[in-house]
């Protein structure tokens, strides 16, 4: 994801003669060799960061760690610089990601129906991510309901009811311009009738302004009573992720992230300014078009793709 990152810390491919290059000037005797000029090192790395989508606050407060980190720090005999300060950035970028990540599976067990609110602009693909959240749930034997409480666009209800279709589950919705609220009071309803339930509510993304979107969704939060809330955003929307994250969540409550996508993303740094400066977890990531293509996130697997 963040190339120029992995070419400025010696991660690019390299021909013979300057990997021996590299390796004589990592062999040092004694106490070792100061490690470099750190402070172009962090500026640059700083840089690399922006231009991956890191906001300016998280860039700031990972550069700042790593210099903390490596000041003073010496290459010892047989080490490898670039490979010093790789585990460096990767170790940093670890701690900022240090935020505990509920299993949504796990915790859509423990109640019946388990009720489970989408929120996020249109376009993030929310409602792909209801339809392979319902995908899911239905392997791991839930009985799902769909509320296609999206009721300002007849083809967002046309859509999520196709999707029921395909997958087998119920999708409870009413006439385009209705409720949001009712069809989610609905929806929750027939799902209590069944043990096992989880209920999840599509919603709009898009009205005449924010204020009136957020309105509506603090209505339907008021009437579903939600145990989970999820914001969806989208990794491609750069720093804007971040502004809708923090948007939704002073509006109606932001219990996780999923953030769709990631397979078209050529960056990745919105993810480490959601964890960082949110405080919210990340807990899926939609890496594909199709039904199964919603992975859990993992840190580890992150960090590779950031830095391997």
């Amino acid at each position: 994801m963040f190339d120029k990152l992995k070419e400025k810390l010696g991660l690019k491919k390299k021909t013979k003669a300057e990997e021996g290059s590299n390796l004589e000037s990592s062999l040092t005797t004694g106490l070792g060799k100061p490690i470099g000029d750190l402070d172009a090192f962090i500026d640059d790395l700083k840089v690399s960061l922006l231009e991956a989508d890191v906001s300016l606050v998280t860039a700031e407060k990972l550069s700042d760690n790593l210099q903390q980190k490596l000041r003073g720090k010496r290459i010892k005999f047989g080490e490898n610089r670039e490979i010093v300060l790789k585990e460096a950035v990767k170790s940093t970028i670890a701690e900022m990601l240090n935020v505990k990540i509920p299993n949504l599976y796990s915790l859509a067990s423990s109640k019946s129906p388990f009720v489970i609110l989408l929120v996020g602009m249109n376009g993030t693909g929310k409602t792909t991510t209801a339809a392979k959240l319902a995908y899911e749930f239905k392997k791991r034997n839930h009985y799902v309901v769909v509320a296609a409480a999206d009721t300002f666009r007849a083809g967002a209800i046309d859509q999520i009811f196709i999707h029921g279709e395909k997958l087998g589950v119920k999708v409870v919705k009413h006439q385009a311009g209705s409720d949001p609220a009712s069809v989610a009071f609905d929806a929750i309803s027939h799902a209590s009738k069944f043990p096992k339930s989880v209920v999840i509510i599509d919603t709009a993304g898009r009205m005449q302004t924010n204020r009136n979107l957020l309105e509506e969704m603090k209505k339907i939060k008021r009437v579903s009573k939600p145990d989970f809330t999820i914001l969806t955003v989208d990794a491609l929307s750069g720093n804007d992720a971040l502004n809708q994250a923090k948007m939704f969540d002073e509006a109606v409550g932001v219990d996780a992230i999923v953030v769709t996508k990631i397979d078209s993303d050529t960056k990745g740094g919105s993810i480490l300014s959601l964890i960082y400066e949110l405080k919210k977890p990340v807990i899926l990531v939609g890496n594909g078009q199709g039904y199964e293509d919603l992975m859990e996130f993992d840190p580890n697997w992150y960090i590779k793709n950031v830095i391997d």
